[in-house]
């Protein structure tokens, strides 16, 4: 089974950028679809994004849509999410997760297997 190990995540004022990074050990990255999810205090999980297996198409939540953007590297086996006009509200815990199959998958209740998080906090 895959394992996933998130990073890049930090404190950063509003209108900042940052790019986490999610490394995948294990198994190859292109055998799963890929996705990030994020959870702010007291909040639910909340589904950002996701990429096929084959990296060919990546797909967003509405609350991050043309601000954030998923890649994949095959290569580095890494998994990527870079994040632009960061706002307070995008203060929380990120995580990566990988679902079997080629995706795409919308919830994240598809993904099976989950790194243990990155924290992002957003200042204004």
């Amino acid at each position: 089974q895959v394992q996933l190990v998130e990073s890049g995540g930090g404190l950063v004022q509003a209108g900042g950028s940052l790019r986490l990074s999610c490394v995948a050990s294990g198994r190859a990255l292109n055998m799963y679809a890929m996705g990030w999810c994020r959870r702010a205090p007291g909040k639910e999980r909340e589904f950002l994004g996701g990429i096929t297996w084959s990296a060919t198409s990546t797909y967003y939540a509405d609350s991050v849509k043309g601000r954030f953007t998923i890649s994949s590297d095959n290569a580095k086996n890494t998994l990527y999410l870079q994040m632009d006009s960061l706002k307070p509200e995008d203060t929380a815990d990120y995580y990566c997760a990988a679902g079997q199959g080629p995706g795409p998958y919308y919830r994240s209740s598809q993904y099976g297997y989950w790194g243990q998080g990155t924290q992002v906090s957003v200042s204004s």
